[in-house]
């Protein structure tokens, strides 16, 4: 199994960190790559990854049980999609006590695809708990902190135990403040091509494909650490 045949899911119970970020830049990484991508927008107040990724995305929820069979399916469905999930904070809590009730990470390795969980990480204890229990919940899980640099220095970076093979900490670099702008104002993609036909100026453009080039960096070794895992559990070496 690799990232190519995943569904990755964008977590953290805070708000505001970055999380919808991310998720843009998987879907355009894995589009980039040649790869079918489908993603689920699981944030109560506004749709944001909808309105960035419009033709990917699908709004989802699981207040009720026709939410929960629908999204679920989808996410499990052996169809050689990969998939992105922008798990808003208010859903946090229900998705995973669902995820762990359906034994969601073990289906999903039935049907050869890599269960992920990029979790952004921060320094207070209510994340660090969470964190903490979603690797007893969800073992099967490529559980993958997140460190957005926006937070200044990974000084929380202890709190974040590695398990399993080949597991490392996932960096998501600074974006230089001027390019804010740009990159928040719907609709904006990341994509090359997106980009060379856009209004956006050319020095812009050079400063987001220097970060981005780092970014698709830390995708592409988290490819390898899914891959790696694989491997391992294949030959018996456990986790």
């Amino acid at each position: 199994m690799t990232f190519r045949h995943s569904v990755t899911i964008v977590a953290s119970p805070r708000s505001r960190v970055g999380k919808t970020l991310l998720a843009r830049l998987l879907i355009d990484f894995h589009a980039q790559e040649g790869r079918e991508v489908a993603a689920f927008d699981l944030n109560s107040g506004g749709g944001t990854l909808a309105a960035f990724a419009p033709e990917r995305t699908t709004m989802s929820e699981i207040a009720d049980t026709r939410g929960q069979v629908a999204l679920f399916d989808r996410l499990i469905a052996d169809d050689g999609v990969t998939k992105i999930v922008d798990l808003g904070h208010e859903s946090y809590a229900a998705f995973f006590a669902l995820a762990g009730q359906i034994g969601f990470a073990e289906e999903a390795h039935r049907r050869a695809i890599a269960p992920a969980v990029m979790f952004v990480a921060t320094p207070d204890a209510t994340s660090v708990e969470a964190y903490a229990a979603l690797r007893a919940r969800l073992p099967q899980a490529m559980l993958a902190p997140v460190h957005n640099e926006i937070f200044g220095a990974a000084q929380h970076r202890g709190k974040y135990q590695l398990v399993g093979h080949g597991q490392a900490l996932v960096h998501l670099p600074l974006l230089a403040p001027g390019l804010h702008k740009y990159v928040e104002t719907p609709p904006f993609s990341f994509a090359d091509q997106a980009l060379a036909s856009s209004r956006v100026p050319l020095e812009v453009q050079v400063e987001l494909q220097r970060w981005l080039r780092r970014v698709w960096r830390e995708f592409r070794e988290l490819d390898l650490r899914i891959l790696l895992a694989d491997l391992k559990s294949s030959i018996g070496l456990g986790t």
